[in-house]
């Protein structure tokens, strides 16, 4: 196998982990809205906890795709 192709399949197999990252970010939106529809009162408490889980997941899609920069360009 050429070296050039290894780096792209292994790129590509680090990247799939930005699917998972994808159906978290839905989760975790879809939780927010639904609670925040039952009970217009919790907005305050369930907002910042939303956005703490959304960064922490996004953290998941940006440490994938440094590797997989990593696996391509080094």
């Amino acid at each position: 196998m050429d070296v050039l192709a290894a780096k792209a399949l292994g790129a590509g197999l680090a990247v799939i982990a930005l699917a998972g990252v994808g159906i978290g970010i839905g989760n975790i939106f879809s939780a927010m809205v639904s609670s925040v529809a039952r009970n217009p009162g919790a907005r305050d408490a369930v907002f910042p906890i939303g956005i703490l889980g959304f960064a922490l997941t996004e953290a998941v899609a940006l440490f994938a795709l440094l590797i997989a920069f990593l696996i391509l360009f080094t």
